[in-house]
């Protein structure tokens, strides 16, 4: 899962990309930076500031709905008045988390924004025999525990929440890595490889050309 996290304050930006090591998260430091980044790369959520230098937080909230934008969007701040609150929900906002603020309840409330963005009740992940719990960070088959690396299980993730859907490597390796990460030009194919030897050569399928789909169940 890819993120964008707008915040100026170094200490903290550092803090959050240290304790979301589950994530691949690309830090700017300025609102015009942010939205510069808006517009060139995808995102799964965006962990928004609202004081800002050179482009005021609520000012790219409000600039992404305008647009038609629909990134699930937190807003973490010292902003904590009714007022602020209310007006950063009314503004776009998904969800709104005061700073200081715990980092599992941020990481929390994450997860409960991707998972209403693809369609989820469940905190679960289930296809077939293999449930995956993505707060847990675990995935079991047949109800035994089945160890994964940090970036196999950000695919099998990612493929399992777009089931019937193929994905390019392209956009798995978008998902993988942030800026300042390194990719090999083949990641994506070793990760698939270890994966399908875990999990039996079937559960993700190549379309030659496209990318990787794990179908649909009949």
């Amino acid at each position: 899962m890819r993120l964008l996290l707008i915040e100026d304050d170094i200490q903290l930006g550092n803090g959050i990309q240290t304790g979301l090591k589950q994530y691949a998260i690309d830090w700017v430091t300025d609102g015009e930076a942010g939205e510069h980044a808006l517009k060139i790369e995808e995102y799964e959520a965006l962990i928004l500031d609202l004081t800002l230098p050179k482009v005021d937080g609520l000012q790219i909230l409000k600039n992404l709905r305008k647009c038609g934008n629909k990134i699930p969007v937190l807003i973490l701040t010292a902003r904590d008045s009714i007022n602020d609150k209310v007006l950063g929900l009314d503004s776009g906002a998904d969800d709104y988390l005061i700073k200081p603020f715990d980092l599992d309840e941020l990481t929390a409330r994450l997860r409960a924004l991707c998972r209403r963005q693809n369609g989820r009740v469940s905190a679960y992940i289930e296809y077939g025999n293999l449930q995956l719990d993505p707060a847990a960070y675990t995935l079991t088959q047949d109800g035994q525990s089945i160890i994964l690396s940090k970036k196999e299980f950000s695919i099998l993730q990612t493929l399992l929440e777009n089931v019937g859907k193929v994905l390019s490597r392209s956009y798995l390796e978008d998902n993988l890595y942030g800026w300042d990460e390194l990719v090999e030009s083949n990641a994506v194919e070793v990760h698939i490889h270890h994966l399908r030897k875990k999990l039996g050569k079937e559960l993700i399928r190549t379309i030659r050309g496209i990318g990787y789909v794990i179908p649909k169940l009949p």
